[in-house]
Formats: C-alpha cells, structure tokens, sequence
C-alpha cells in the first residue's frame, strides 16, 4: 500500500511514496509534483452517475485524479486547495463521512460513495445537502480542513454541538441532526426562537452529535473567511 507523510508545518504537503503498481486516487487539481515512473490520469470513479453524486455530496470535481506507479518506485506530493492541516485516517471498521471539500486522496482500497441524508439535515446542512460523503473499505484516507485539525472523542451520553463551517469528517456510527440554536426546545416557537437566536448571537447552522466515536473539526470558518475578505475588498474599492 502507498505510504501518506504529512510533511511541513504549515501548510503542510501530503507525500506518497509508491511501489511499482501502487495507485491512488485524489482530488482534481491536488497534484503538485510527481517523479517520472507516476502516471496521472483523470477518471470518473464509480461511473457518470457515480461522479455526479459525488460532487452534488462532497464539492469535489466531477473528474478525480488517478495516480499509479507504473514504471517503477516513485513519489509525488500533493496539496488540498485551502490553506490548512492534513490529518492521515485509517478506513476498516470505521468509516468516515466528509464535510465538503474534506477529501484530499486515499488508497486504492479505500471506496469513496455518496449516502442519503435525513430530510432535516439535507435542508439545513452544507455537508452535501441531500448527501453526504462516505469513506467505507480499507486504506488510507488524507483530509484537510481550513487552518488547523483537532480530533474530538464523543462519549455516550455527553452531546457534542459543533458550527457545521468547522466539521471535517466524523464517524459514521455517531448520530447528528442539524440545529440553529444550542439550547433545547422543539416545537415551531423553538425553531423561530433558535433562528432568531442564531442572528442576535451571530452563530451559524450547528450540527449535535451524539454516540461514541470521533470528529474531526477545523480552527477556520471557510464561509466566514470570504464574507470578511468580501467586505475587505469593496471597503478597499469606495476607500479610492
């Protein structure tokens, strides 16, 4: 199996070494530098249908790169689109869903697929809208998010509420539904109550997970970075 290296502290590259007839797939445009015995190629994993569902659920390009050790040994370095963290995760018992643009690359025998969100989180979410990225098989798996990553371990019994513009990739055995507010209360007075709450509060969609198994969570809102480079940038064009 390629070996992952997450190399560099900022920004860090991901590094893959190969043996001759390794492969892996990634995503478009990742690719920064590969060795001459590497062949790249563009391919729809899982078919017309299969890639399509795949961008409606993770961002990701209709077209993923594939690269093989064909001649040879080799390495390439890879890079996600935002600037942040790399976090290496291993797929076997565990399977990971992915929040938009989470995904970076995996090993061949990891399996990347869409699945059906609820009707509550497919509406309110941004992770996917109606679907949602599965990581499923066995392998590797190479996510990024905006800025720096955090593992979170949820217990049974202690809910963890997170801004849904910082989850990366969580367990797929955890439970979620989508909120506008922290607090409790069901009802349409509830839900008013938590929008109203989300505006005076500035607070965004959260999603509360429930069960045992692990997040990964981001230090940057990606949404809220460009809102405040938006404002930057026409504060700096009435300025002139």
């Amino acid at each position: 199996m390629p070996i992952f290296t997450v190399t560099g502290d900022v920004d860090p590259f991901l590094h893959v070494a190969f043996r001759q007839g390794e492969k892996i797939y990634c995503e478009s445009d990742s690719m920064v530098m590969m060795e001459a015995n590497l062949d790249l190629k563009g391919r729809m994993t899982g078919g017309v249908v299969g890639s399509l569902m795949r961008r409606m659920a993770g961002g990701e390009s209709f077209f993923q790169q594939h690269v093989e050790a064909v001649r040879g040994d080799g390495d390439c370095l890879l890079s996600p689109t935002l600037p942040g963290a790399i976090e290496l995760v291993d797929i076997g018992t565990t399977k990971y869903l992915l929040n938009d643009g989470a995904f970076v690359a995996a090993t061949s025998g990891v399996e990347m697929k869409s699945r059906l969100q609820s009707i509550g989180n497919a509406l309110f979410a941004k992770s996917g809208g109606w679907f949602v990225m599965e990581a499923s098989g066995s392998g590797k798996l190479a996510i990024s998010g905006f800025g720096s990553l955090f593992q979170l371990d949820v217990v049974a019994g202690k809910d963890v509420i997170i801004d849904n513009s910082h989850v990366v990739a969580w367990d797929s055995t955890l439970k979620y539904e989508v909120s506008v507010t922290t607090t409790g209360g069901g009802g349409i007075g509830g839900m008013i109550g938590g929008m109203i709450n989300s505006q005076t509060s500035g607070e965004g969609i959260v999603l509360r997970f429930k069960g045992n198994g692990k997040i990964y969570v981001c230090s940057r809102n990606r949404d809220g970075f460009l809102e405040w480079m938006k404002k930057e940038l026409a504060g700096s064009k009435t300025s002139r």
